[in-house]
């Protein structure tokens, strides 16, 4: 399997990132305008979320400014943990936080290791910008 992988592991770096990117602009969109659900009220904390997954998503998925989107959308991640999930209980099952501890660990994940093969960041500034 090694040996499969070798030199790919930008590409599925990259692949991650992407479908971590469409997942949460998922959320986005359904807390915003009510797409694939519910959508939350206007100016709620709901509301405040489904922007963050919009914008962060979409960024994360072209990969541009991937970092600080990481990094906010992590941040997003915790507060909803503890302010949802954690009330509920402690054990991320029964609680049903584990939807966000597991964005909580990809956005870190890209935070330390940026957005990989094919981003804006690398095409447009030829590095990744932060």
């Amino acid at each position: 399997m090694r040996s499969l992988l070798l030199g790919h592991q930008d590409k599925l770096h990259a692949a991650g990132r992407i479908l971590a990117g469409l997942l949460f602009l998922q959320h986005g969109l359904q807390l915003l305008f009510g797409i694939f659900g519910t959508a939350a009220s206007l100016f709620s904390l709901g509301w405040f979320a489904g922007v963050i997954e919009l914008i962060g998503g979409s960024l994360i998925i072209v990969g541009l400014f991937t970092r600080p989107a990481a990094f906010f959308s992590a941040v997003e991640m915790l507060i909803a943990y503890f302010y949802v999930h954690f009330p509920q209980g402690w054990i991320p099952l029964q609680n049903n936080g584990e939807l966000a501890l597991v964005y909580f660990v990809l956005f870190f994940f890209l935070i330390l290791y940026g957005s990989g093969a094919w981003s804006l960041e690398r095409f447009l500034f030829d590095r990744e910008y932060f």
